[in-house]
């Protein structure tokens, strides 16, 4: 399936859900917001939402700095 990550097109060659995505990334839970097909997903939901060919997903991390 052909899922679009933060503006770019990604091949994933098996099922994932949201949850399973962000971890094959490396990303650390308590940090990101995960929007999904334009809708902002809460953590406890990662796990429910099974990726789609075609669907939208954006991983915004939050920084300190100053």
């Amino acid at each position: 399936m052909i899922l679009t990550l933060n503006g770019k097109q990604e091949l994933i060659d098996r099922p994932l859900s949201l949850d399973a995505l962000v971890a094959a990334k490396g990303l650390c839970h308590d940090k990101i917001v995960v929007e999904h097909n334009f809708s902002i997903i809460s953590k406890e939901d990662w796990a429910k939402i099974m990726l789609k060919d075609q669907d939208m997903i954006e991983i915004i991390s939050f920084v300190g700095g100053g």
